[in-house]
């Protein structure tokens, strides 16, 4: 099992409310078998429009690791493929005003913590991270706060029985069947339909 406790790396400013699933990963990318090079693709039609001037485009915050957004991020349709395309252009945690209900859910499953703070830590932030883009970021799911230097200190929250799933490893549903394999060897024996080779 995986636990997921902390979460450092440099932070990248993604300012707007209501960024909907459609602008995070355009229904033309859909079509995919696996999530594998959807990365390429977070916010192309507003990177697009941006002509270079995107924050994922923008060389200061290539390798970034923590999306700092505004309210309501992942709003829209529940498609799975925003969050993995957000993780896998390289974002490990999210720290927003508030997240759509099954875009959190579905970043809890990656293995993505999405934790919340106050409109005003959270635009301190992103203005913290524009002024000083090489700024490491610590999100600590113990303390539930992200330290930014001595001065930079930002209380977050999140729903406890998510916050508890990271800190324990129980968020990785493959991962528990992974280490439990031969209890569920014995229970699958037990069962008159079902059997093992």
């Amino acid at each position: 099992m995986t636990q997921v406790k902390q979460i450092s790396g440099r932070g990248i400013p993604l300012t707007g409310d209501d960024i909907d699933t459609d602008r995070i990963i355009p229904a033309r990318f859909l079509r995919c078998v696996t999530f594998d090079g959807l990365g390429d693709h977070a916010f192309e039609d507003d990177r697009r429009q941006m002509n270079g001037e995107h924050s994922f485009d923008q060389e200061v915050y290539q390798g970034a690791s923590l999306l700092v957004v505004n309210a309501n991020f992942g709003c829209g349709s529940s498609r799975e493929h925003a969050p993995q395309a957000i993780n896998r252009w390289g974002i490990q945690a999210l720290v927003g005003e508030s997240f759509a209900e099954i875009f959190f859910g579905n970043c809890v499953a990656m293995g993505v913590p999405c934790v919340t703070a106050q409109s005003e830590d959270v635009k301190s932030l992103q203005t913290a991270i524009a002024n000083t883009p090489q700024l490491t970021l610590t999100l600590d799911l113990g303390t539930m706060q992200i330290q930014g230097s001595d001065e930079l200190t930002i209380n977050v929250s999140m729903p406890e029985g998510a916050r508890q799933s990271f800190m324990d490893g129980l968020w990785d549903s493959c991962g528990q069947l992974v280490t439990q394999i031969d209890a569920v060897r014995d229970r699958a024996s037990q069962l008159p339909y079902l059997s093992w080779a």
